[in-house]
């Protein structure tokens, strides 16, 4: 009997403990970054260097297989959001962001204001433009951003600017009139404010940096440290340097408000790489709009000192729409009364390595673009504008290789998966493309049928040349992933550089 007092004792105490001091939320999200346009990545070009975004990778897990749930910026926003598919309720692609997700779907910021949480959202927004999705009243106590489309000016900051254009700036409902500073600056003043104003509570701060988005703009004396022999590769480099800065100083105001080790970080992008902004996604195959991995695997950390082990990878497939319930889970926080069923899981097992799986299968799919994937295990179902392929994706990172004439059955699985989860979304959200759902479904199942094989590389790559991580047997998948201090990972990346190159070199001759 005295040992299950003490055994209750425990439990509740421990309850006590974590509604007592619940951790801080931090999501940071960029704006159209190339997966290799990390220099923690062995295969980021030379010029690409993020070296405060790479000690919050050194400070926790980097997700090698994390992925945003849209292949443009509005559809991942509302995943976030709502740690739900986003197609459950109409949003398929990026569109004027409409009018917004319907007001029945719950917030994040809704799910933590009860626990005592004080909510910041900082920068794009993209969820609605009308006043009925504003921040402040989606249950975010504060706002400092820009409610228009995805693509805003960097300098301009006009009262009157166009929704269609970003808008103007906002601070809560008020229209600033005489905003003026670099964008991806402005955005991180504000956000290291909030976290020094709120530091005896806790807190969750939303960061939605429109770096790198297009426009290329970015300060001159920036611009001139770099000479890639594309001004607009140039440009991005330094708007991804002042992105890295504006890393470094939210973690450094956590550090200096003495809640960095009891705050959890994400850090990822809303979708692939831009090709308008000549962004990198090596060794993925595609760019943003596209299904392909390129369009939808983005860089994606974990951060939580104490708590997930630092310098540690993770291959097991994560995505933006679990970041919700992991919140939510590590907060000791049910979701809210009413609260429609989250497609999201809380990820720790296996940020911690306790498990390979974590997702049965994850799907996408873009409405009337003509795009759709599933992915179960290391399979993935494409579909891509006629475009059929199976691809396993741990041997095949790049997606060179279609294995749908090779495994027909596995191919016919994935399409049974995809097409019943498909009948199970909603029809698109007014502002959004429309979308035939039956036509459409109809298309797939004849196309997942009929359509031509994708055109096979020129030159197919070795085994081993592509990817980093390793193989659920344990050997290396790829390239391995780099430790040591910062100097013996520049060392190592150098190398390993070398050698792909060598190596590619050797297969072209």
């Amino acid at each position: 009997m005295r040992k299950i007092c003490i055994g209750l004792f425990c439990v509740m105490f421990s309850g006590l403990a974590v509604a007592k001091t619940p951790p801080n939320i931090v999501v940071i999200l960029s704006d159209d970054q190339g997966y290799a346009d990390v220099s923690y990545s062995p295969f980021s070009p030379k010029e690409v260097s993020t070296p405060n975004i790479d000690k919050l990778a050194a400070s926790g897990v980097v997700c090698t297989d994390g992925y945003a749930s849209g292949y443009v910026c509005s559809p991942t926003r509302a995943g976030v959001m709502t740690g739900r598919y986003q197609q459950r309720f109409g949003i398929y692609t990026a569109g004027q962001g409409g009018t917004g997700m319907p007001l029945d779907e719950t917030w994040m910021p809704m799910h933590l204001k009860p626990a005592g949480y004080t909510s910041g959202a900082f920068g794009k927004w993209h969820l609605g433009i009308t006043m009925d999705y504003h921040p402040n009243n989606r249950g975010f106590d504060y706002f400092y951003g820009f409610m228009g489309r995805g693509a805003h000016d960097y300098w301009e900051h006009s009262p009157d600017a166009d929704m269609k254009f970003g808008g103007p700036i906002f601070r809560n409902q008020e229209i600033l009139q005489n905003e003026e500073g670099y964008m991806t600056s402005l955005i991180t003043k504000e956000a290291v404010d909030f976290i020094k104003r709120e530091k005896d509570n806790p807190f969750f701060a939303y960061v939605a940096y429109n770096a790198v988005h297009a426009p290329p703009q970015a300060p001159e004396e920036d611009i001139k440290r770099y000479d890639t022999g594309s001004e607009t590769r140039d440009i991005l480099m330094a708007m991804l340097h002042h992105l890295d800065l504006g890393v470094g100083e939210i973690v450094q105001a956590l550090k200096d408000a003495g809640v960095y080790e009891n705050t959890i970080i994400f850090y990822l992008s809303d979708n692939g790489g831009a090709s308008a902004v000549e962004a990198n996604n090596a060794p993925l195959r595609g760019m943003k709009q596209h299904i392909t991995e390129g369009g939808i695997r983005v860089p994606f950390i974990v951060s939580w000192p104490g708590k997930l082990k630092a310098d540690s990878w993770c291959n097991v497939p994560v995505w933006s729409t679990d970041i919700l319930p992991t919140s939510l889970a590590l907060a000791g926080i049910d979701p809210l009364p009413g609260t429609k069923p989250l497609d999201g899981k809380d990820i720790m097992p296996a940020l911690k390595g306790n498990v390979d799986q974590i997702h049965d299968a994850l799907y996408w799919c873009s409405g009337s673009e003509g795009k759709w994937a599933v992915r179960q295990g290391d399979w993935k179902y494409l579909f891509d504008k006629g475009e059929t392929g199976l691809y396993n994706l741990d041997d095949d990172i790049s997606e060179e290789n279609n294995l749908k004439d090779a495994h027909p059955e596995k191919f016919q699985a994935l399409e049974k998966l995809y097409n019943d989860w498909f009948e199970q979304m909603g029809e698109p959200a007014k502002g959004t493309k429309h979308y035939e759902k039956k036509a459409s479904n109809k298309k797939a199942k004849k196309s997942a049928k009929d359509a031509a094989e994708p055109k096979p590389a020129a030159k197919p790559k070795k085994d081993g040349d592509l990817g980093y991580g390793f193989k659920k047997d344990g050997t290396p998948r790829k390239l391995p992933p780099v430790t040591g201090t910062p100097e013996e990972k520049k060392a190592k990346r150098e190398k390993m550089r070398a050698e792909q190159n060598a190596k590619q070199q050797e297969s072209a001759e």
